[in-house]
């Protein structure tokens, strides 16, 4: 029996106790022993590699975080330290190992697999949502829906005073979180690094608005712009409004898992293995959307819905009576 490993690097995302538990049975399936590598790349390392088993991923969906831990190592930088990991690996006859993490995270592997030739799978999973050629990374979802939850609780109280609430998001350098989060609250003010903006050109908008019955304002800053002190007290000075800042911090990282994590962490997964089995050998899983496209109302409405076949072949194979007799 082959055996292949999993890992989760850098900052931790809600979805990646589902893509765990996907991990697990569907390496099963394919008569594929799994190992789970604990605390990263620093694992790797430190030979923290454990067979795994049905009893590991059991009750796990629910939870955020990450059953097997994260870390970001500093030593995984340093050849000599992946010499190390590739020699774990090879001790444990692991060949196969896909790593959950960001855009640092697949540079480490790129040099790793250079050096070592070690037969990789990346799966994008931060909620930054930064990874170049994917539109959607594991963790987003829940992400945002942390988010959309704390903006509507502000909103029940900054509707109570008059009131300027200045919400910062996580994002590193990426403004999307702050973006998407503006668009669905129904927020006032969007600032993000891709869209530079001087506050003084909300002055006068900002006044009409006042003069018009605006009682209150959400704004959403994206961490990269350190600016969240500086619009509270543009707020309290050039609109005479009270401003709070509430910085959401790490609660963006945690959570129960939506559905649409759940769904994308074992589709990742899936597709990560499929691409192992298949011989692939240092790729990246990514999930490209479709624009926005006009059909004729014939397409629209004579034509029946159907449930995308790719989504049909997945619950055929994970729910086939066969699989109960593995």
């Amino acid at each position: 029996m082959d055996k292949i490993a999993i890992l989760c690097s850098g900052g931790d995302v809600s979805g990646m106790n589902p893509a765990l538990k996907r991990f697990v049975e569907y390496a099963y399936a394919k008569n594929l022993q799994p190992y789970f590598v604990y605390d990263g790349f620093e694992g790797l390392i430190d030979d923290r590699i454990v067979a795994a088993s049905y009893s590991d991923v059991a009750g796990i969906i629910t939870r955020g975080g990450t059953k097997i831990r994260s870390a970001r190592s500093s030593r995984f930088q340093e050849e000599s330290y992946r010499k190390i990991a590739a020699q774990n690996l090879a001790h444990h006859g692991i060949s196969k190992l896909i790593v959950l993490g960001g855009d640092g995270s697949f540079r480490g592997m790129e040099k790793f697999y250079r050096e070592t030739n070690i037969t990789f799978c990346g799966i994008p999973s931060t909620i930054d949502n930064d990874i170049h050629g994917t539109d959607y990374c594991l963790g987003v979802d829940t992400a945002l829906n942390v988010i959309k939850n704390a903006i509507d609780q502000l909103r029940d109280t900054a509707s109570s005073f008059r009131r300027a609430f200045v919400v910062e998001t996580m994002g590193r350098n990426c403004g999307y979180l702050a973006l998407v989060s503006a668009l669905t609250s129904g927020s006032e003010l969007c600032l993000i690094p891709e869209m530079p903006m001087s506050l003084d050109n909300y002055t006068e908008c900002f006044q009409s608005q006042i003069a018009k019955g605006r009682d209150y304002f959400i704004a959403i800053i994206s961490e990269a712009l350190q600016s969240s002190e500086e619009t509270a007290k543009w707020f309290e000075k050039e609109l005479g409004f009270e401003a709070r800042i509430t910085i959401l911090g790490h609660t963006q990282r945690g959570g129960n898992p939506t559905v649409y994590d759940r769904l994308m962490a074992y589709q990742f997964v899936t597709h990560a293995i499929n691409a192992l089995l298949e011989g692939k050998t240092d790729s990246v899983i990514c999930y490209t959307k479709s624009h926005f496209e006009f059909k004729t109302i014939d397409e629209v409405a004579l034509t029946p819905h159907r449930i995308d076949e790719a989504l049909l072949t997945l619950a055929r194979e994970q729910f086939a009576p066969l699989r109960c007799q593995m």
